[in-house]
């Protein structure tokens, strides 16, 4: 990244360290990887950042149905077009999970798999209302364990 100051460029160099960066990394991929073990297909094999994009077809539900019955479920992803998509991208046959806030609030590889279990249960939950309140419970308690703000000591 460059910033301007005047006349004068300088580079801004990233402060983070090694191991949150390398966390993040394996989060994802532990995420991904734990998809895959749900019968869904990571993009490319795998991936190699903290996002990772999941083709979904395998549960004839569509990214955007994805997207909503998460929302509905309290968990935050995105729908994202897959390479040669047969469906619009206002639809999509994807979603597109990252690791980057999880990691930042402690969680690790064992709660990469919960979550991932959590994703695969609401997209297959086929709306049911109750389903999708049970998991947004679990998922809340999830959370509650890894607050965003910890309390000062």
């Amino acid at each position: 990244f460059f910033f301007s100051s005047r006349r004068r460029h300088t580079r801004f160099k990233c402060d983070w360290s090694s191991d949150v960066c390398s966390s993040d990394l394996t989060n994802c991929q532990a995420m991904a990887a734990a998809l895959v073990d749900q019968g869904l297909r990571a993009v490319s094999g795998g991936t190699q950042t903290h996002l990772a994009l999941i083709d979904i077809r395998s549960t004839g539900v569509t990214g955007k149905v994805a997207d909503e019955l998460c929302g509905l479920a309290g968990i935050s992803l995105n729908k994202n077009a897959i390479p040669y998509d047969p469906q619009t991208p206002a639809i999509t046959s994807g979603i597109r999970v990252g690791s980057a806030a999880t990691t930042t609030q402690g969680m690790g590889v064992a709660e990469m798999k919960t979550i991932a279990e959590f994703i695969v249960a609401a997209i297959k939950s086929g709306g049911d209302e109750k389903k999708l309140n049970q998991i947004k419970s679990e998922v809340a308690t999830l959370c509650a364990k890894f607050p965003v703000y910890p309390e000062p000591k």
